[in-house]
């Protein structure tokens, strides 16, 4: 699941939801829609994996 691949990396940096919406730019509930299973804009899910630093593919199945 796509927020299980973010959830890891934050974990992994040490962010917060919070901290990744300031990053990218997202909305703090937008990210948090995405736990629930709404599927993120292209634009968006590259945002996330910029400020993640991971490649696109981290995000595939």
């Amino acid at each position: 699941m796509l927020w299980d691949k973010i959830q890891k990396r934050l974990d992994e940096y040490n962010l917060t939801v919070y901290k990744l919406s300031k990053i990218t730019g997202i909305r703090d509930q937008t990210l948090r829609n995405y736990k629930t299973g709404t599927e993120p804009s292209f634009k968006n899910i590259c945002k996330i994996a910029d400020a993640l630093n991971v490649n696109l593919d981290y995000f595939r199945d």
